[in-house]
């Protein structure tokens, strides 16, 4: 059975206030669980730990979110606060700090029939310190304020109260791009077909009902004109709740450098943002149907939560956004105890992977063992690949984090895993400016005893 999220039970009502407990996770055993939960509301931009979750899901339930466009949809509208607009997380039952949630990507589907998306210039006059956190009108300096469309093109969206231009960012490079009904092809269109998605906005772009976010197509940008690009859905945002309230872009160690002593109520230290982040928002293009995030819990419960779907994307999104579309999404979710992370870890399809990482075939290990053996070797190591997720303030912070996070996940120096991924593995950037995996092939006793061996090898074997 289907819960909508106005039907499913909620875990506790808590104030603004009121951090999330251990009490919480002993409350959350004696409310009934449901085995599938169908998500179609939102955040307005913040991850709160202090925000009650949905939920309960069971442990090895299932998640159905109809998802909202990410990006220039909530970045043009000012009172969503954190430059996306993500699923309200859903609380797991039995996952506790220091857990692992694991999460199998079972089937992405685009619903989105065009978009927008493009190059940005944040406009430092409408907005105090982030342009996608705390937007003023130019005109009466209303912090946040309420909006409305007039028109069509990049001066459509004023301040309800002045009536005068508010959007904190100039698209500088822009196009609007439809979709072919069967997913597999865009075409970027021309002045003419832009202004006909624009005069239906939400209806083009299928903006889910509670999604409160203005169309980024009413924008109607055309500085690219039939170019065509082939789809392959992934998913921006995608894991669990920090601990500590963050806007969910800021939810990774680049964008959330932004947070560093910025002048409004969301400023983190360093140390905090080291802390408790959780890194959700990857923008990795192999985050696509068929594979597995394993994630850090640091709240009782994890708060799974999802957003961003893009329609398409290159290795590295250079231009800050891609396609943002609206979507179905099928999540199976279930608890991996007692494996401390401090970022998530990729399995990716094995397509996805380095051509050094894929799994040897019986061949290539047959040649192996006879090379073995010409140099008096008894045996040679059963090993599997994974990618473990590094985000900070550039590329080669992100490496450091990568290298860092699976030399402690896998009690390794981090000379030795520098080493597997350069000769069994590779560095590939998920998000410019400093989002990347390191991915290399782990010995089995390895894996064993970071307790992921059988997740690892269900997926590659």
């Amino acid at each position: 059975m289907i819960h909508k999220q106005t039907q499913s039970v909620q875990v506790k009502e808590l104030t603004e206030e009121a951090p999330i407990t251990s009490e919480l996770q002993n409350n959350a055993e004696v409310i009934q669980s449901v085995e599938t939960i169908f998500v179609n509301e939102f955040t307005n931009g913040v991850l709160d730990p202090a925000k009650v979750m949905l939920g309960p899901l069971k442990d090895g339930g299932t998640i159905i979110a109809n998802t909202a466009p990410g990006c220039w949809g909530p970045m043009i509208t000012p009172n969503i606060h954190g430059g996306h607009e993500v699923t309200k997380p859903v609380y797991i039952e039995g996952a506790e700090v220091g857990d692992a949630i694991v999460i199998e990507i079972k089937s992405i589907q685009v619903t989105s029939m065009a978009t927008s998306s493009g190059t940005d210039q944040p406009l430092p006059e409408r907005f105090i310190g982030d342009p996608f956190i705390k937007v003023k009108c130019p005109g009466c300096g209303k912090l946040e304020p309420e909006t409305v469309v007039s028109g069509i093109g990049k001066g459509a969206i004023k301040c309800a109260t002045c009536d005068t231009e508010v959007s904190p960012f100039d698209l500088t490079n822009g196009y609007t791009m439809a979709f072919h009904p069967h997913g597999e092809v865009g075409v970027t269109v021309g002045k003419e077909g832009a202004r006909k998605i624009a005069s239906n906005p939400k209806q083009f772009m299928r903006i889910p009902e509670q999604s409160i976010q203005t169309p980024v197509v009413t924008l109607a940008p055309t500085d690219l004109i039939g170019v065509m690009a082939r789809m392959r859905p992934f998913l921006g945002q995608l894991g669990t709740m920090p601990s500590i309230a963050m806007p969910d872009s800021h939810n990774a160690g680049d964008f959330g450098q932004a947070l560093l002593n910025a002048p409004h109520e969301y400023a983190l230290t360093e140390e905090q943002l080291e802390m408790h982040r959780t890194d959700g928002h990857m923008d990795i293009n192999r985050v696509r149907e068929g594979a597995v995030v394993i994630c850090p819990v640091k709240v009782p419960g994890g708060g799974v939560y999802i957003g961003d779907m893009h329609a398409m994307q290159g290795d590295g999104e250079i231009a800050g956004h891609t396609t943002d579309v609206s979507g179905i999404v099928q999540l199976k979710v279930s608890v991996l105890k007692k494996v401390p992370l401090d970022g998530p870890i990729l399995l990716p399809n094995v397509d996805d992977l380095p051509y050094t990482a894929k799994p040897f075939s019986k061949e290539e290990k047959r040649k192996a063992r006879e090379l073995a053996e010409e140099f008096g070797l008894k045996q040679i190591e059963e090993v599997f690949p994974i990618s473990v997720v590094g985000t900070g303030e550039n590329l080669n912070r992100a490496t450091d984090n990568a290298i860092t996070r699976a030399s402690k996940l896998l009690d390794l120096t981090s000379d030795e895993v520098k080493n597997r991924a350069t000769i069994s593995g590779g560095v590939e950037i998920g998000r410019y400016p400093g989002v990347i995996t390191v991915t290399l092939q782990v010995p089995k006793s390895i894996l064993k005893k970071a307790r992921i061996y059988k997740l690892v090898k269900n997926k590659y074997n």
